[in-house]
């Protein structure tokens, strides 16, 4: 998810992840440190924000990225 945030010029990754799915930085460094699941409407709103293919889909929220990012 990183990587493809960095793509869109995203480089503050908790502000930015608050930011979309309105929620505190905290909550939004919990979820990219692993400690909280993203759930279905804030997956859905970065997939449509960061265009995610299917693949980037499983590989970034159920497959994981090295533990990271893992939710559903």
């Amino acid at each position: 998810l990183k990587v493809k945030m960095v793509l869109y010029g995203d480089d503050d990754f908790v502000k930015t992840l608050a930011t979309l799915l309105e929620v505190t930085r905290q909550t939004a460094s919990d979820k990219l440190n692993g400690r909280s699941k993203f759930d279905q409407s804030e997956i859905a709103t970065l997939t449509k924000h960061y265009s995610l293919t299917a693949d980037e889909i499983k590989e970034i929220f159920i497959d994981g990225d090295d533990n990271e990012f893992k939710s559903i």
